[in-house]
């Protein structure tokens, strides 16, 4: 195997395969000659990597690119069919699921309930039924399954299991998440953070353009920021890096369930708009947070009522819509502490609740970095809502899985900043493919 000709060159990963194929799917469509541009590999390298993912059908031969002068180069592109991964969201408000292609296109989703009061071998059973049913009802190939990424609610720890955890989720302390799921399903599993999934999800889906460092700021159940440095994601020590949501807000504040005092969570996050919304007789009986059960004797869960707050301020509700308004304000503090210390050009909020919610809190949390973000001067902090804010986690649990099996990388090396360099004249395909 070829070597990078230069640093300048080098891609974040333990193979030229890995580079190469990670190379083809962030720019779409590329030529042979793109790729030895893109790489840095030897014509002779690409050549070689290019005919084996070809008969390992991942990538096929797609049409010719303008020609610039001689003959048109043939591009490539992934089969996004040869592949496919299985996403999981779980949490106490629902289970969501997604199955993507080798793209992280979506191509079939779905939301069951949430694990709710069950202990975790029953969940993890039903969880096993509904996984067969995505897959099966796609027609998908079974072998064509590469593996089911899992994400869920921090804190995790290294291996397995979920310690320290919210309230909700205390059932699944100490449980080997990972392994029972991949016991009852068959397929490999990789567990991690719901947060850090959203922003893989939103990096490989294209939707952050040729972003590659930014952060996500979500809102589920809890509050936590998704980390992508140079498209990769950043986890920390543990795989629990930005919980922003136990950022200090105030110092005597009320106690969190972490431990601390006056978090972003305990200030902004869902349960606390709730709970304004319980204590306002009018409001509770507007939202209809009056009772503590719902119609089948159990309390719906902390995003449902959220949703019914953020409904009646949609409705015009002026106490439900100052309780957003608060929350969000909170919100931007947290947002811009992150943005300081990360030096952020781009925020995507996504999650459940945001997507519930987000048009209430986009323009506030960007009002707050264009206000007070400390490097204003030099680059402003651009905020966008997430065009999948619901699925995100899921989609990005898929991700994990591509990125696992397919595109392992190697930390501090990165792809071009600027693919299209690489090809010029590659975005038109002109006609049927040839060698």
């Amino acid at each position: 195997m070829s070597g990078p000709s230069g640093p300048a060159k080098a891609t974040p990963h333990t193979s030229s395969r890995s580079a190469v194929l990670d190379v083809i799917r962030a720019a779409g469509t590329i030529s042979r000659v793109g790729l030895v541009r893109a790489t840095g590999f030897t014509g002779a390298t690409i050549s070689t990597v290019v005919r084996r993912l070809i008969d390992d059908g991942l990538v096929v031969e797609t049409g010719r690119a303008e020609s610039t002068g001689g003959k048109p180069r043939v591009l490539l592109q992934l089969n996004q069919s040869s592949r496919y991964a299985v996403g999981v969201h779980l949490d106490q408000a629902g289970i969501t699921y997604v199955l993507t292609n080798l793209g992280g296109s979506v191509v079939a989703r779905m939301s069951r309930a949430g694990v709710g009061a069950e202990d975790p071998p029953v969940v993890v059973e039903r969880m096993a039924r509904e996984v067969d049913a995505l897959i099966d009802g796609v027609g998908v190939e079974r072998d064509r399954v590469l593996g089911l990424g899992l994400v869920s609610p921090g804190p995790l720890t290294p291996t397995s299991g979920m310690r320290l955890t919210p309230p909700a989720m205390r059932p699944w302390e100490d449980y080997p998440l990972d392994r029972a799921l991949e016991k009852a399903t068959g397929l490999p599993v990789v567990l991690d953070n719901d947060a850090t999934a959203a922003a893989l999800g939103e990096h490989w889906s294209g939707v952050v353009g040729g972003t590659s460092t930014f952060a996500a700021l979500y809102m589920g159940t809890g509050i936590g920021a998704g980390l992508l440095i140079n498209g990769l994601a950043y986890r920390g020590a543990s795989g629990n890096a930005g919980e922003i949501g136990h950022i200090c807000l105030d110092v005597e504040g009320p106690e969190c369930w972490c431990g601390a005092r006056g978090c972003t969570e305990v200030m902004a996050g869902p349960a606390s708009v709730v709970a304004a919304a319980r204590a306002d007789a009018h409001l509770a009986r507007v939202t209809g947070l009056t009772g503590e059960n719902g119609a089948k004797g159990a309390r719906p869960s902390v995003v449902a009522e959220f949703a019914a707050v953020a409904r009646a301020a949609r409705g015009g509700e002026p106490a439900a819509r100052a309780l957003l308004e608060r929350s969000a304000r909170y919100l931007a503090v947290a947002a811009r502490t992150l943005a300081n210390v990360m030096d952020l050009e781009l925020l995507v909020l996504t999650g459940p609740s945001l997507a519930i919610a987000g048009a209430t809190y986009l323009p506030v949390v960007q009002e707050e970095l264009d206000r007070s973000f400390f490097s204003r001067a030099t680059h402003p902090v651009a905020v966008r809502l997430s065009t999948s804010a619901a699925t995100a986690p899921a989609i990005g649990a898929a991700t994990m899985v591509l990125q696992t099996e397919l595109v392992p990388l190697r930390q501090g090396l990165r792809l071009p900043d600027n693919l299209s360099d690489a090809e010029p004249g590659r975005a038109r395909a002109a006609g049927a493919a040839g060698a």
